[in-house]
């Protein structure tokens, strides 16, 4: 097991690094001219401001997403329950699953009105190959790409205006279901010749366009006039308000002065349905919560092998999911999620995530014998996101099994927090989730563990993960599943990052909005809320 040091070139770090819960800075009025009765208004939805300019393939974190997802449109999306559909591709094939052919619909445009081609999509993957963008993993297996995914991808190939090929290094048998990540979105002409434009105020083909971004205050989105998918908006548009608190949005929420809040703050889980007459919902969502241990002092080798498991068995995650979150999130059995396929919550190995405070004691100990502990153990975390309470009740856990030093590290907002750990200058333990890009458990580990995966933020290194995520679709399904529960095995003994518990989708709405529904990954499927 390696930890190495990684520095990519500006950007960000979405692997969609959920990396997040978000904030931003409250505001309880509607739109000028709009009132809350008023059909013709905007749904005013809960967001905080986003780490870095609007580059599809360099956001990885929840926030740039929001904006992202809506006024993008990829050659696939996904439906409320995480099945993959045609959007901008009109098919997907290959014989092989290596050389893959990709015809598009001749109908698409971009918001500006001029039209989706191939080579939008294939100079937008090479763009962010070259420049090393944060998502750059996601082409690590495409031909001209090195294991982290950057440089020339000479696998991609424009065939025509509406037809492009894609020529893997080995067979990827999911390879369309992928598609419908950011990091396979396309760019418009406008922003391959001025990135820095276009990350301001992107220019998309999807559902949405962005009307206005007034940073750290909010962004307003409007249909796209131009947009003719599956996904056409059934409301006048999206006003993103970015909070600095995730209290007072829920205040707002209350009030019925905010209509969308997919994230309930931890001080309201026993009573949020009530408080809102049941204009709430509580389901499981695809999302991993989990804290990464970089390769800080007493923390590699053999004794940090050791502090890592004693520190795992020193959380009683059951009595924190049930005192803290209220059974809105349920203890982790591995790390992926119950809600994708092949889930199992017996994988040899995961006994390291039970609650053992005489074996945490005893592995703690050993750790000791090797290099006696010094310092204290911080988690950092941004205070705008609901996170204090639970990274309290951990820290408390560790003081009175380990008999160490504990606390938090707490960030003012979740942007200072997220930039912070993409340029690598947290030097404690940090709060980490995973909020899937597409419905998949390669998608929950290869970013995270793999060497230079987009979401790797504790660069975390293994020859023999990065083998086995070679090798995952290689066989059949049942092959596949294998290969994904070893890597697991591996992770386990290791513990990069330190699972805690799979989040639910908590959220609630306004009186004045309805037909509210949220999608496999715990988003708000935005295009089809109306105003009442």
């Amino acid at each position: 097991m390696k930890f190495k040091r990684m520095w990519i070139a500006v950007p960000t770090a979405l692997a969609l690094a959920l990396t997040a819960c978000s904030g931003g800075t409250s505001s309880n009025t509607a739109a000028s001219g709009e009132t809350a009765g008023d059909p013709t208004r905007l749904i005013k939805a809960w967001s905080g401001e986003p780490q870095n300019p609007l580059i599809p393939a360099n956001t990885n974190e929840v926030n740039g997403a929001k904006i992202i997802n809506q006024v993008m449109a990829g050659l696939v999306y996904y439906d409320l329950t995480g099945k993959t559909k045609m959007d901008v591709a009109e098919s997907i094939t290959s014989d092989d699953d290596t050389l893959w052919t990709v015809k598009l619909q001749k109908d698409r445009k971009f918001s500006d009105g001029t039209p989706v081609k191939a080579h939008n999509f294939v100079d937008a993957w090479k763009m962010g190959a070259k420049e090393a963008m944060l998502s750059a993993s996601f082409y690590a297996d495409i031909e001209g790409a090195d294991d982290e995914g950057n440089g020339d991808l000479t696998g991609l190939n424009v065939v025509d205006d509406y037809t492009f090929t894609i020529k893997l290094k080995q067979p990827v048998s999911d390879w369309p279901d992928r598609m419908g990540y950011a990091a396979y979105f396309p760019l418009a002409d406008s922003t391959l010749t001025d990135p820095e434009a276009g990350g301001e105020k992107p220019v998309g083909n999807g559902p949405y366009m962005l009307e206005s971004w007034t940073h750290q205050v909010g962004a307003k989105l409007l249909p796209n006039p131009h947009y003719v998918g599956d996904n056409k908006p059934k409301n006048n548009g999206i006003d993103l308000v970015f909070y600095t608190s995730l209290d007072a949005a829920y205040q707002d929420l209350s009030a019925n002065n905010l209509d969308i809040l997919d994230a309930i703050p931890d001080s309201a889980f026993t009573s949020y349905m009530q408080d809102l007459q049941n204009r709430g919902l509580n389901q499981p969502s695809a999302v991993f919560q989990a804290f990464t241990i970089g390769g800080l002092d007493h923390f590699t080798g053999e004794e940090g092998k050791l502090r890592r498991q004693a520190i795992s068995m020193a959380i009683n995650r059951e009595e924190i999911t049930e005192a803290i979150f209220a059974g809105t999130r349920t203890p982790a059995k591995d790390f992926t999620s119950p809600v994708v396929d092949g889930f199992n919550d017996k994988i040899p190995g995961n006994e390291v995530l039970k609650y053992n405070p005489e074996k945490a004691k005893e592995l703690w100990a050993k750790a000791d014998a090797i290099s006696p502990w010094s310092g204290s153990f911080k988690i950092a975390y941004n205070s705008d996101g609901g996170h204090q309470a639970w990274v309290d009740a951990v820290a408390n856990q560790l003081k009175n099994t380990l008999g160490i030093d504990a606390g938090g590290n707490p960030y003012a907002d979740f942007k200072s927090f997220r930039s912070d750990v993409t340029k690598r200058l947290i030097t404690t333990a940090f709060r980490a989730g995973w909020q899937a890009d597409y419905p998949g458990q390669y998608n929950f580990l290869a970013p995270l563990y793999g060497t230079g995966g987009s979401a790797n933020d504790g660069d975390y290194s293994n020859p023999e993960v990065d083998s086995l995520l070679k090798q995952v679709f290689a066989g059949s399904h049942e092959d596949s599943i294998k290969t994904l529960e070893k890597i697991q095995q591996i992770l386990f003994t290791e513990l990069p990052s330190i699972p805690l518990w799979y989040a639910n989708t908590t959220s609630g709405w306004s009186a004045n909005v309805e037909n509210v529904k949220f999608k496999w990954d715990g988003v708000p499927d935005y295009v089809n809320i109306t105003v009442k």
